[in-house]
């Protein structure tokens, strides 16, 4: 596995590896449909109403409206991506999303930018904190989230692949370029960063790379550590999971509720597993304020030195 090793990496929101991949396979794929609820600009999808307005709708400011046009559109081989804000994606088009998307298994996808706190200074109207753990409980949905742009773009190809309902989560901010152009990403499978035997830390989306950070201080320190990006939550790698009790020791770190999220997700394969410990980073389930996005993470422990200090707990 390739990750850019810099000590100052490049960054660029995932939002943007979605609008430069939806072109790319729009024009090889003309079945490919962007139906937009009015914010292109913001969820990077201008340029594909641009260069391909034919597979372009925009049904305004009503995205209850949005997921049924685009389950129509599945019903006659369309693949419509359903473009909006996660908080809205999730939650006020959740009835549409179980009724007439999931429900009837139709192959729809919900590419949603703004995903947890990056939305920061909107506040926390804006910051979805809860929509993976609100979709993953829908029978037929994936949720992914990738963790940095290239691993977005190759995430949202491998979507447009596989048939069915699929949640595309993505960043407001820039976040770090962490992985090579080249780097493949299976949805369905944990990416391994690097193997340990003191401790695992099982991270997605954003959180990734504090996590790489965290490893290295910990590693300074002579502690061996495991390292996964779990993008896809939903079905989420039991495999891998069960593979890090073998060590016992668990830290999963996300922006998302601590509640119903990726460490929810990881402790009932614990539970079922009856063994390990699990500590969860994440939002202490509590809504946003209007703050810059480090802030907001630093409110909620979701840093590089509480990973670490978790860890260093965890180990005694």
């Amino acid at each position: 596995m390739s990750v850019v090793e810099k000590d100052s990496l490049p960054k660029k929101a995932t939002r943007e590896a979605f609008g430069d991949e939806i072109v790319k396979l729009g024009k090889k794929n003309k079945n490919i449909y962007v139906v937009d609820i009015d914010i292109g600009k913001s969820c990077k999808t201008t340029e594909f109403a641009k260069q391909l307005p034919n597979q372009h709708v925009n049904v305004g400011i009503a995205e209850q409206n949005g997921a049924g046009l685009a389950a129509g559109l599945a019903t006659t081989g369309k693949i419509p991506f359903v473009s909006t804000y996660a908080v809205f994606g999730s939650l006020r088009m959740a009835e549409q999303i179980r009724q007439e998307i999931c429900y009837p298994n139709l192959n729809v996808k919900i590419a949603c930018s703004h995903g947890g706190l990056t939305p920061a200074n909107d506040g926390g109207s804006h910051q979805s904190i809860e929509d993976m753990g609100v979709l993953r409980t829908i029978p037929n949905m994936t949720v992914i989230m990738g963790a940095d742009y290239y691993s977005t773009r190759k995430l949202v190809e491998q979507a447009a692949e596989i048939y069915g309902p699929v949640y595309l989560r993505f960043t407001r901010d820039a976040v770090p370029i962490i992985y090579d152009e080249n780097e493949e990403f299976t949805i369905g499978k944990a990416k391994k960063i690097k193997d340990g035997k003191d401790i695992a830390i099982v991270a997605n989306g954003d959180t990734v790379y504090l996590a790489i950070e965290a490893a290295k201080q910990l590693e300074k320190d002579g502690i061996s550590v495991k390292l996964l990006d779990m993008h896809t939550i939903k079905p989420l790698d039991r495999e891998a999971v069960v593979e890090c009790l073998n060590i016992g020791k668990i830290i999963t770190v996300e922006d998302h509720n601590i509640l119903n999220g990726l460490g929810s997700a990881v402790c009932e394969v614990i539970a079922e597993e009856g063994r390990g410990i699990v500590r969860r980073i994440g939002v202490q389930d509590q809504f946003g304020q209007s703050a810059p996005y480090e802030m907001l993470l630093e409110l909620n422990g979701i840093t590089i030195e509480n990973i670490v200090k978790t860890a260093k707990e965890m180990l005694k």
